[in-house]
This record gives C-alpha cells, sequence and structure tokens, in this order.
C-alpha cells in the first residue's frame, strides 16, 4: 500500500517492449526533485544576476525599462537553461545531475528539444498560483509523479541507477571473434542508446523468464545484425551474440582502465 509519505520518494513505472519484456524505471520522488530544482534556481539566479548586472547601464538611464528587462531576461534564462541542457544532456540539468536524476519519455526512450521544450514551457502554470502548488498536487496524484508539464510533453524523471559492468560477461572460448579489429571497430561505433541497450540486457538477463528471454535476445540478435553491418556466426546463439557485442564493449581485463559503468536509466 502506498502512504502519503511514500508519494514523496520514489515509485515504480514500466514499460512493456515489444518483446512482452518489463522494465521497470525508478521514478523520482517529489524530495529529490525539489533539491535538484533548488540547486538549478541557484545557478539560474546566479546567471541572471551576472547578465542584469552586464546590463547595469540600462537600468540606470530607463529605471522603469531596466525592471522590465530583469524580469524578461530571468525567464529567458531559466527557459533557456532548462531546455538547452535537457536536450544536450539527455534530459538532464546540472541539478538533474547532481541528484542522479533524468527525464526520459514514457515509453523508455530519451528526451529530445521537443520534449525538453514543451515540459519547461509549462512552467507557469505548473507554478500557479505559488511555489509550484498546481505541479505539486499534480505529482501527488499521478502514478508517476508527474507534473502537469509532463503530462503534456509525455515524460517522467527517474533515478537513474549505475550498473558496474563485469570483466567477463560469459564469452569464453569466443576470444578470436573479440580479438578481429573489424568486429570491434564497429560495435565501438555503436549509438549510445544502442550500447546502453545492450549492456542492460547482458546484465540482466538472469532476471526475466525464459520466454522473455528468448524474445529480447532474438530481437537484440537481429538489431545488432543490422546495426553492425555483420551475421552473426552460425555456431552463435542471440544471446550469445548479444554478450560478445557487451564483452566488446568493455575493456579488456589485461587494460589498466577501470571497468566503466553503464548508465541503464532505472531499468530493472
Amino acid at each position: 500500500m502506498t502512504t502519503a509519505t511514500d508519494t514523496l520518494l520514489d515509485g515504480t513505472h514500466t514499460v512493456l517492449t515489444p518483446e512482452y519484456v518489463e522494465f521497470r524505471f525508478t521514478v523520482a520522488g517529489l524530495y529529490s526533485r525539489f533539491l535538484a530544482w533548488l540547486l538549478d534556481g541557484l545557478i539560474v539566479m546566479g546567471i541572471s544576476l551576472a547578465v542584469i548586472m552586464g546590463l547595469g547601464v540600462v537600468s540606470m538611464a530607463f529605471e522603469g525599462l531596466g525592471n522590465a528587462l530583469a524580469i524578461v531576461i530571468y525567464f529567458l534564462i531559466e527557459w533557456g537553461y532548462s531546455i538547452a541542457l535537457e536536450t544536450v544532456w539527455s534530459g538532464q540539468t546540472v541539478g538533474k545531475r547532481a541528484l542522479s536524476l533524468r527525464v526520459i519519455q514514457e515509453s523508455g526512450v530519451r528526451i529530445g528539444f521537443y520534449h525538453a521544450a514543451l515540459r519547461n514551457l509549462a512552467r507557469p502554470v505548473d507554478r500557479l498560483p505559488f511555489f509550484y502548488l498546481v505541479g505539486g498536487l499534480a505529482a501527488l496524484v499521478s502514478g508517476s509523479h508527474q507534473r502537469l508539464g509532463d503530462m503534456l510533453a509525455g515524460t517522467i524523471v527517474v533515478r537513474e541507477r549505475r550498473l558496474r559492468v563485469p570483466s567477463a560477461l560469459g564469452t569464453s572460448g569466443e576470444e578470436g571473434l573479440l580479438a578481429d579489429p573489424l568486429f570491434v571497430s564497429r560495435v565501438k561505433r555503436l549509438s549510445t542508446e544502442e550500447r546502453e541497450l545492450v549492456l542492460s540486457a547482458a546484465l540482466r538477463r538472469e532476471e526475466l523468464r525464459l520466454e522473455a528471454r528468448l524474445r529480447l535476445f532474438s530481437a537484440l540478435g537481429a538489431r545488432l545484425q543490422d546495426a553492425l553491418a555483420m551475421e552473426k556466426p552460425a555456431h552463435l546463439s542471440d544471446e550469445k551474440w548479444t554478450l560478445l557485442v557487451a564483452a566488446a564493449l568493455v575493456p579488456r581485463p589485461d587494460a589498466r582502465a577501470p571497468a566503466p559503468r553503464a548508465r541503464a536509466l532505472g531499468r530493472g
């Protein structure tokens, strides 16, 4: 049962893929989102003050115009700050990054400029009548803690989970393919989204039921053949093929660099 206190903390958002595999995202609660908003607000305030002070000549010459200009500058910087960073950083601002939060689409994929602009341009409505009262109430009654801007843009704010990638992913016996420069170079050219999908599937495959696991790796195997422009070796299963791609994304055991962390966007 969900209590009133739980609504301030994290929740869960589930996405069902076309392969009938469920991915669970940890939805950010109001408390963590407030802290991120507070940090971003301080940054916006500092940038705005710096710009306004730089335009102090206008304020001294035309006091009324200077005050109006200061208000316009503040709102332009606030909107521009959030829209620009959430677009460039795939759903993150400085505050969200510090709190390990990210805005994603309800379908589980990353947002673009359209979603970032839509959810941020709706902030004046969420602020009504003061201090985000409308937005806060909307988030409390929403199953995924969405304010009105999120509902309009079809987005949710989730908590990122970082998974440590082990040095071995069950690929023993296939070192020859991992040593193939053509295979490795093509794997390195995979998009960020494709890399995250492969690593997430490789690390969490034991959590899936057999039928869902077979469907997931069958779809991934076909997608990777297209992305790499390479045919899967006949003796490899779709899961083994995907694990080899994941292993090629991880530094070899003899490398001095520590094993990287794969961002899974909260998928569980």
